[in-house]
């Protein structure tokens, strides 16, 4: 048996939420999107939540209803799944490969403002592991410069982030804890449902904003671009419908629906026992001589998508022996991300090597352990034993 770096955790209750809607008269656009939709936007804190058919197509429509185009920058970084720079390319942009900080992998704050140009009209920070990035300072930035937010939180359903600037806008309050997905302090949230994420419907994304115009073109671009409620001319009857932009069949299911809102009721249980095995790995590994561990900023409450190591000087060099031996004694490791501009459909639109040399430098160290929910004692207990072996072999 091989312990994967993550899987999905379904129960009885999942499978009778799926089985139920097989019984319905719905299976594909019914009652259970908007039911699900709600819950989303309630947990998160957020006025509107719009379902996608995945992650990347929430991010595609975050950015098309942004008014992103031809000839505009998305400011980014590289150290994320491809979709992330993809969706610029698809509404005719350029990423902006921007360095991210060593110790989180996420998106490095001060580098931000040296990347914005005229051209410039959207950021998108990862929220890398689950750990929440440094959206204070973005929102500034962006704020001085007139740009748009959209968080990509693919890996950071239930994570936190402490607004400290609450004691500015609340008469004197202490700062308070804010869950991603609320956009306290950006214009849209991404999130994604994968099975290797904190909740799954398969396939399937989130995009939630406050803002009622992006809501409203959110609909419709998942939509094909069809409204049956705002219309421009006088409707023939009430089977009348218009098509008002460029959408696309960005739709999920009821079926994934129904998943979806059985899950996101385990969420705090499922974040709970992520952060629980990630307490007994820092413990463990305290202080090892092999690798470091990740690191938890005193602003975040991280909901540990991944428990990303990184090996210190001397073993990331062993790297590829390193993982496949741990993969041969049944840990699944995997490791997060081969920057995005190294990729050679990127190299061919001229993207240079060592763009970002603290991004290159965490892809060479970083390894990926398992972690999820469904992990009991004694497959947290075998991987950090094997772990601990694996390393004393190769020091």
């Amino acid at each position: 048996m091989v312990l994967p770096y993550s899987r999905q955790f379904i129960d009885d209750g999942d499978i009778k939420a799926v089985t139920d809607v097989l019984r319905s008269d719905f299976i594909t656009q019914g009652p259970k999107i908007e039911e699900f939709e709600t819950a989303l936007a309630e947990y998160c804190g957020a006025a509107h939540a719009v379902i996608f058919s995945s992650g990347t197509a929430a991010l595609h429509a975050a950015c098309e209803v942004a008014g992103v185009g031809a000839g505009d920058e998305i400011v980014t970084t590289p150290l994320t799944f491809v979709a992330t720079a993809n969706v610029s390319l698809y509404v005719g942009a350029k990423p902006v490969f921007i360095d991210v900080e060593c110790d989180t992998g996420n998106i490095d704050a001060n580098l931000i403002e040296h990347a914005i140009t005229p051209c410039t009209k959207a950021i998108i920070p990862v929220h890398f592991a689950g750990h929440p990035a440094a959206m204070e300072q973005v929102f500034d930035l962006a704020q001085k410069q007139g740009l748009v937010i959209i968080e990509d939180a693919c890996h950071a359903l239930g994570a936190r982030y402490l607004l400290s600037r609450a004691k500015e806008h609340r008469g004197g309050e202490r700062a308070e804890w804010v869950r991603i997905g609320k956009c306290a302090l950006s214009d849209m949230t991404v999130f994604s449902f994968h099975p290797v994420k904190h909740i799954t419907t398969g396939e399937g994304g989130a995009v939630l904003t406050n803002d009622k115009s992006y809501y409203d073109r959110l609909l419709m671009f998942r939509t094909h671009g069809i409204t049956r409620t705002e219309f421009t001319r006088e409707p023939d009857g009430p089977w009348y419908y218009e098509m008002h932009l460029l959408g696309f069949n960005y739709r999920m299911t009821d079926l994934q629906a129904a998943l979806g809102i059985s899950q996101l009721r385990k969420i705090e249980r499922f974040i709970e026992r992520r952060r629980e095995i990630a307490g007994i790995y820092n413990r463990k590994f305290h202080s090892n001589p092999f690798f470091d561990v990740p690191a938890e900023k005193d602003y975040a409450y991280s909901a540990y998508h991944l428990y990303p190591i990184r090996l210190k000087e001397g073993y990331a060099v062993k790297k590829a022996a390193i993982v496949s031996e741990l993969r041969r004694r049944g840990l699944g490791v995997q490791v997060h991300y081969i920057p995005v501009y190294l990729q050679p459909f990127y190299q061919q639109l001229g993207y240079e090597k060592a763009l970002c040399p603290v991004s290159e430098a965490f892809y060479r160290s970083e390894i990926s352990i398992p972690i999820y929910p469904a992990m009991n004692d004694d497959e947290v207990c075998f991987v950090t034993e094997t772990l601990v072996r694996v390393f004393e072999d190769f020091a």
